[in-house]
């Protein structure tokens, strides 16, 4: 009897309990979840008015809620929120490396531009019509110049040594153009110029400087220009259902439940951001590689291969050389005459023009360096600063306020650990770093690479071309699918059934107490 008794108490006070908590339900249980909701910029017809049985849902957990057409709205907020914080995390990323390659990339073809036009300036003005009736010599060099750089398939060796040649073949008919000099003549004059090297040792040196030099400045805006294109992809995130499910569950689940203020705990976002963002955490090490070998190029554009502190005195090393061959006249002509044979004067001999006669011997260059090395410092810095950005890029989402609660903030949502279906994760490399990193190593070197066959279709401006393109390769998209419910790390007991699970509690230990 006794326990019969209590057993009625029990269930009477529990019919009480959860006519108390239906009529809180009826009155207010939604009504700050609906407010949240209209803030949101839904319609108010679709938000919710009292809890209801949330058997229907299909992320958030299945117990009494104020969600109803409410969570596929959620779903979608989610994908879209999720998005829109990676991409303002990734912000300064992509802008920092599309403005230094255009900077770069804009500087290096001025420089182009700057030497050829000084160059022509300062030879008109010095050896007049003699220059302008072989300015196209020149005029072939920075059109091969600017076409390596710009992506073309040019050996840059063979084309400053025949630019020499050219050179060479010009000066020695003016210098000796009272005989008639064909074809067959030059061609036995060429075999003898290696042994008498009428320009000295500067074909040489600039040679070698200038080529380094332009394989650096290539490779560098190429480097910049992969590194753009990796930051634009790796910021477009393609997300699974179960990524879809975890970041709902965090940002918008607690809504279905009545809380609307409070915010995920900071470990458990990190969670769920290092789940949502295997893909960009994957690549981490290479993209460290791949930073390193950019700051060790950069040595190079610092020091000997310095583009603009060669490029810029070239007018002069070029004059420099013309010099060379004017004071060896007589010496050239006796050695290829005695070796090639005396060529017929021309029926009426002209008058043999001295260039050296209208050689100015004053040249003066400005100091070179200056502008690239502040380019140089500039992104030296950034880089160093963007050596560890994926890896830190869940910490940088979540320390958000609007994304989570403060590290040390105790007044935020737990959640269990995500789950995720291993199955559904990209883990294909879909950039090749190794290729990159491989290019800027020997960059590095300042050797032309022997299988550097970038071809025209490939080139458009600096980094446009090579590897970049190659090496870069848009991952293929997540298909979204339905998020399940399993393993749902929002659930919780309802407060009003916790109330009637202890007066139920409490009552039959009251009994039992009395009938002792």
């Amino acid at each position: 009897m006794v326990l019969a008794r209590a057993a009625a108490s029990a269930l009477f006070l529990c019919a009480l309990c959860a006519l108390a908590c239906a009529e809180v339900r009826a009155s207010a249980g939604c009504s700050a979840v609906s407010q949240a909701y209209r803030e949101m910029g839904f319609s108010s017809g679709t938000g919710p008015e009292n809890e209801t049985a949330g058997d229907y849902l299909q992320v958030c957990v299945q117990n009494w809620t104020c969600c109803s057409e409410m969570e596929q709205n959620f779903i979608e907020r989610s994908k879209h929120e999720f998005e829109k914080f990676v991409d303002e995390a990734t912000e300064d990323l992509r802008n920092t490396f599309e403005s230094r390659y255009k900077r770069f990339d804009d500087f290096f073809l001025e420089l182009l531009e700057k030497t050829e036009r000084s160059l022509n300036e300062m030879f008109v003005r010095t050896y007049g019509d003699l220059y302008t009736q072989n300015a196209d010599v020149f005029q072939r060099l920075f059109s091969e110049l600017k076409h390596y750089y710009t992506g073309g398939n040019v050996n840059l060796e063979e084309t400053i040594t025949e630019f020499w040649t050219r050179l060479m073949e010009r000066m020695f008919q003016l210098l000796n153009s009272q005989y008639d000099i064909n074809d067959d003549y030059m061609e036995c004059v060429n075999k003898h110029m290696d042994d008498l090297k009428p320009f000295g040792d500067v074909p040489k040196k600039v040679t070698s400087q200038v080529s380094r030099a332009f394989v650096v400045a290539r490779s560098f805006v190429q480097g910049l220009g992969f590194g753009q294109g990796v930051a634009t992809n790796a910021s477009k995130v393609n997300m699974s259902a179960e990524c879809v499910s975890n970041v709902t569950e965090m940002l918008y689940c607690p809504y279905c439940q009545g809380v609307t203020a409070t915010k995920p705990c900071k470990h458990y976002c990190l969670q769920v951001l290092q789940l949502c963002l295997r893909r960009q955490l994957g690549m981490d090490g290479d993209w460290t590689r791949y930073v390193d070998a950019m700051l060790l190029l950069i040595e190079r554009l610092e020091g000997p291969f310095n583009i603009e502190s060669v490029m810029e005195p070239i007018d002069v090393k070029i004059s420099d050389a013309i010099m060379t061959m004017q004071e060896k006249t007589m010496e050239l002509s006796y050695e290829v005459f005695r070796g090639c044979g005396q060529p017929k004067l021309l029926e009426k001999s002209r008058v043999s023009r001295d260039v050296a006669g209208t050689f100015d011997a004053g040249f003066t260059t400005e100091p070179a360096g200056t502008n690239l090395q502040k380019l140089v410092a500039d992104v030296k810095g950034k880089l160093s600063q963007f050596k560890s950005f994926w890896s830190s890029l869940p910490e940088f989402v979540c320390q958000d306020e609007n994304v989570a609660a403060r590290e040390d903030e105790t007044n935020c949502l737990d959640g269990d650990e995500p789950h995720w279906n291993i199955s559904e994760v990209y883990d294909e490399e879909f950039i090749d770093f190794p290729a990159m990193v491989s290019a800027l190593k020997h960059a590095y070197t300042g050797y032309q690479s022997l299988d550097d066959d970038s071809s025209d279709e490939m080139s458009g401006s600096g980094s446009g071309s090579g590897c970049m393109e190659s090496c870069l390769s848009l991952p293929p998209p997540f298909i979204i699918e339905t998020p399940n419910t399993e393993g749902s790390s929002t659930s919780c007991l309802h407060p009003c059934s916790v109330l009637l699970l202890l007066l139920l509690v409490l009552s039959i230990l009251a009994s039992l107490n009395q009938q002792r």
